[in-house]
């Protein structure tokens, strides 16, 4: 089994930067690629970033691409969710998710998800 647990959320006004956190525990990090996802109100779960086990590949949403990068440091066992320039629509609650394997863009593919962070953005 793996736990995540999301932190970094909170509400920042549009154009601000906020970074999430995605600590892991329970099984080896490295063997995990490691996405984030998040869910609006109102909206369908939606693809965010996600990295490759061994960090040499990255995905990321075309709504996001240019202000958001994913990155992961291994000898912590965490993901990590740069967001710049932030905009009202990227208020959501984001979630982690891990699976073995290589990356993925759906969220189906994934086998472990934690309990989210909230990110509001004000304009």
């Amino acid at each position: 089994q793996v736990q995540l647990s999301e932190s970094g959320g909170g509400l920042v006004q549009a154009g601000g930067s906020l970074r999430l956190s995605c600590a892991a525990s329970g099984r080896p990090f490295t063997g995990l690629a490691m996405g984030w996802f998040r869910l609006a109100p109102g909206k369908e779960r939606e693809f965010v970033a996600a990295i490759s086990s061994s960090g040499g590949h990255l995905h990321y949403a075309d709504s996001v691409k240019g202000r958001f990068t994913i990155s992961r440091d291994n000898a912590k066992n965490t993901v990590f969710l740069q967001m710049n320039n932030l905009k009202p629509e990227d208020t959501a609650v984001y979630y982690c998710a891990a699976v073995w394997g290589g990356a993925a863009t759906t969220a189906d593919f994934y086998e472990y998800w934690g309990q989210g962070t909230l990110v509001t953005v004000s304009s």
